[in-house]
């Protein structure tokens, strides 16, 4: 079971909330984000929808070259925030434990990419990637996304972002260069620092090859994979809950 903020602050060092699913729940999510996010970069007109902030340096090009705006990618932004929001109110009202918080993330996670890859197979936004259908899909993907991101944020102390992979990058070359350090404390926080970031930034690299992969053999039905997995985070989540055992 993940450990609430709150309570991250009293554990021993080494039993930090995040050290305890680093290898599980965090590396499985980057995984999907990446999958997720350049799934809808080709098959649904260039956004973003997990790495959110890409869409404002494209969004700022389009305005000074005078191009025309993609609403779906203007939109995107706005919905991320407001879902950000919904998942807070969510956590305020309804989720008096992380546990119970998590899991009812992760399920909504996993209802929304079900919608995405639904939507894509009845209506094939990849045909119109500008078009009403592929702006739906688009803002439902970013909505499972700043889902995903905020469970982290709320309920894993010192978690790193699942989607965003440069301020883990920086973390990972800062850290590594730091396991060369003289000094014995200070690699072995190095070797802890790095041990947290590699595995989402791994993770996020090879969901973006897969979904490459994917969208190349299966078009708008590689939006099963992401949905697949989101799916398979709840329900291993879920049953570790169930078993008393960390995920």
């Amino acid at each position: 079971m993940l450990v609430p903020r709150a309570d991250a602050a009293r554990l021993p060092r080494e039993t930090s909330a995040f050290s305890i699913s680093q290898q599980r729940l965090p590396a499985l999510l980057a995984f999907i984000a990446g999958m997720v996010d350049l799934t809808g970069f080709l098959t649904l007109g260039h956004v973003f929808t997990a790495h959110i902030t890409g869409n404002l340096v494209v969004l700022a090009a389009g305005i000074v070259r005078g191009g025309p705006i993609n609403v779906a990618q203007a939109l995107a932004i706005p919905t991320f925030m407001l879902m950000v929001a919904g998942v807070w109110l969510l956590a305020r009202t309804r989720a008096a434990r992380t546990s119970a918080l998590t899991q009812r993330l992760l399920l909504v996670q996993f209802l929304l990419l079900a919608a995405v890859f639904g939507l894509s197979v009845i209506t094939r936004p990849s045909t119109d990637p500008h078009g009403v259908m592929a702006a739906v899909a688009v803002l439902v993907a970013a909505s499972a996304m700043a889902c995903q991101n905020t469970l982290l944020h709320m309920t894993v102390a010192a978690a790193p972002s699942t989607a965003v992979m440069t301020g883990n990058l920086v973390s990972a070359v800062l850290s590594g260069l730091d396991t060369l350090s003289p000094d014995r404390t200070t690699r072995a926080d190095a070797r802890q620092r790095l041990g947290k970031v590699s595995p989402l930034l791994l993770g996020f690299l090879v969901g973006c090859i897969v979904a490459a992969a994917a969208v190349s053999l299966a078009a708008d039905w590689a939006w099963s994979l992401p949905a697949g997995l989101a799916g398979l985070a709840a329900a291993l989540h879920w049953t570790a809950d169930m078993n008393g055992t960390n995920l």
